[in-house]
């Protein structure tokens, strides 16, 4: 029933656009049609995939990186209260410098390379994860760690028993506004610096003016990541958490 809601919804969605594009003729906004004959154009040609390709390698390299690395300093910061006063602003600064900036920075010091690209998007979503971490670290119970010094747990089964479990609802949410925060990141730093990518085609349209293209490409990664969503995601989370759910 859920499937099937989406699927209408989805035709509702299309109807009103062809409405909408036949109503107003321009080629600055084509109809569902004319983009789904692009969309099968570029497949054809293999382009397509190609870029999109790229720009899922760009996007799951950032992920995770700025998923450990956010992750470790945020349950650092949320163990030690002197390490979060202190670096608490260095937080705060780079939650607030746009991505923008960090990106023509990394390609000033670094070059136009795919090293700096990746470290580009994982710098701006890694204080996202800090702050979602830290948060998750400082409701622990403190109760499941005495536990642990009873039954003298080893630091392996404190991290897979105590600790995981009880930030798995704060890795699920980072994680979830993590892939799509990333890949919009990607599309820009690739549009800046790199000669492949969904991002890097855009650009290439936009200068063309093909407008039916650009929303091919871009339909076409949503659509992948809509996937990802539905197969990966979802089923890792409904697996992490099935200790929660009660026996039948």
């Amino acid at each position: 029933m859920p499937a099937m809601t989406v699927t209408i919804s989805l035709l509702g969605l299309c109807l009103l656009w062809s409405l909408a594009a036949n109503a107003w003729r321009s080629r600055a906004f084509p109809g569902p049609g004319e983009v789904w004959q692009v969309l099968l154009r570029e497949a054809a040609s293999g382009d397509l995939f190609y870029h999109l390709g790229a720009t899922l390698g760009r996007v799951a390299a950032a992920y995770v990186v700025a998923m450990i690395v956010g992750s470790v300093i945020g349950i650092l910061l949320g163990s030690y209260r002197g390490a979060d006063r202190f670096f608490s602003p260095w937080v705060v600064l780079f939650l607030n410098i746009p991505a923008l900036v960090v990106i023509v920075l990394a390609y000033i010091w670094f070059g136009l390379t795919e090293v700096a690209a990746i470290g580009a998007v994982a710098v701006n979503k890694i204080p996202n994860v800090v702050v979602t971490m830290r948060e998750g670290t400082r409701a622990l119970d403190p109760s499941y760690a005495d536990m642990a010094a009873v039954y003298r747990f080893g630091p392996l089964d404190r991290v897979r028993h105590i600790l995981l479990p009880q930030l798995q609802p704060y890795l699920a949410a980072t994680s979830r506004s993590g892939i799509a925060l990333i890949w919009k990141i990607v599309l820009v730093v690739e549009l800046l610096g790199r000669s492949n990518g969904v991002g890097f085609q855009i650009h290439l349209y936009f200068q063309l003016f093909d407008v039916a293209a650009i929303l091919a490409y871009t339909l076409a990664f949503v659509a992948v990541m809509l996937v990802i969503e539905l197969l990966l995601v979802q089923p890792v989370e409904r697996h992490a958490t099935r200790w929660r759910r009660r026996p039948a």
